[in-house]
């Protein structure tokens, strides 16, 4: 069996000093990008993985947020909040500004800090991130991956596709036939699979797929609220609609609002989530529930276990969703269609 190479040696190979290489090992920033790169090459190629406890690690997890400004957040904050505070651990909280993966400057912070590991929310880390934390022996989990993480990245989420059946197959047994769906981001994995679930449901049921009333959404209020207009505003307007998450549906409440039609009398709305606001909201949101805070636990949890050694029975985990009914699906006015949005006419 091959010896795996030391720090001397790569620092030989890569014609730098070895304190260079330690410099790059521990995140630090007065290193040539160049010399960087080439050290880390160098480290991937010979494998080289820092042995466990030969430094100690800071009593911090670092959660990472692909967007960090909504109630959403907040449920996964209280959930790893949960675990670390039973581990007399802290939180350090960082945004990736919408990217799918964080920039260098987080890797850098995150090898200078040498956190107990990392807990990345819609997000995720390209390879050559990977390579770095593993090469520092810092343990990472992707919760709700925005794309596939790979075989070997552990994870967790929730059953998507079946969540999105579950709103579509609701609205179907009250006798909608007019479905429209606003979905997510087409570049995210948990969106593809609610439209998927969408779109399985009218299979089954039938019904034809009617891409007139499929609008693309970004899983924000505003969002809702635009794709709500169009669909609202056809001529031949659906009398029920999959919002794709809580937030969108709030905004759809605000379109209807506008064009003057009555929740669930003229129209029947179906979130995904269930954030608390689903139910203060006029009428309740009928919803479906997205286990976020124990998503969050059981993620936060795989972190701390893989710091210590453990290896999860399975590196993939996928809570149930749940659908919960309230009060704003109703049966349509007629059992194919409710009349057409009202004109200032």
């Amino acid at each position: 069996m091959t010896r795996p190479a030391t720090l001397a040696e790569i620092a030989q190979e890569a014609g730098v000093s070895a304190p260079t290489v330690s410099k790059v090992l521990n995140g630090r920033a007065d290193v040539a990008p160049a010399t960087r790169e080439r050290v880390e090459e160098l480290l991937h190629r010979h494998g080289y993985q820092r042995r466990r406890g030969t430094a100690q690690a800071s009593p911090l997890l670092e959660l990472v947020f692909h967007e960090l400004e909504s109630a959403w957040a907040m449920e996964v904050i209280r959930g790893v909040e949960n675990v670390v505070r039973e581990e007399g651990l802290s939180i350090v909280l960082s945004e990736s500004s919408g990217r799918l993966s964080p920039g260098q400057s987080w890797v850098d912070g995150v090898l200078a800090r040498r956190p107990t590991g990392v807990l990345l929310v819609l997000s995720g880390l390209d390879p050559s991130q990977q390579r770095q934390l593993t090469a520092r022996d810092i343990p990472f989990v992707v919760m709700d991956p925005a794309g596939d993480p790979g075989q070997e990245v552990p994870a967790v989420g929730t059953t998507n596709w079946d969540g999105g059946l579950a709103a579509t197959r609701h609205l179907l047994d009250l006798g909608h036939r007019r479905i429209g769906l606003i979905s997510g981001p087409g570049r995210m994995m948990c969106s593809r699979a609610r439209a998927g679930g969408y779109r399985a449901a009218l299979d089954m049921a039938g019904v034809a797929h009617d891409p007139e009333l499929v609008r693309a959404g970004d899983f924000h209020h505003e969002a809702g609220r635009r794709a709500g207009l169009e669909l609202l505003s056809l001529p031949d307007r659906p009398t029920a609609v999959f919002a794709g998450n809580d937030l969108q549906a709030l905004g759809l409440y605000e379109a209807a609002r506008e064009l003057g039609l009555r929740i669930p009398e003229d129209l029947s709305v179906v979130g995904f989530d269930d954030l608390p606001l689903a139910r203060w909201v006029g009428p309740p949101l009928t919803t479906v529930r997205q286990p976020l805070t124990a998503m969050a636990e059981v993620a936060a949890r795989m972190v701390i276990d893989l710091a210590r050694g453990a290896r999860p029975a399975t590196l993939r985990v996928d809570l149930a969703t749940s659908l919960v009914v309230r009060s704003s699906t109703a049966p349509p006015r007629t059992p194919d269609r409710a009349p057409a949005a009202p004109t200032d006419a």
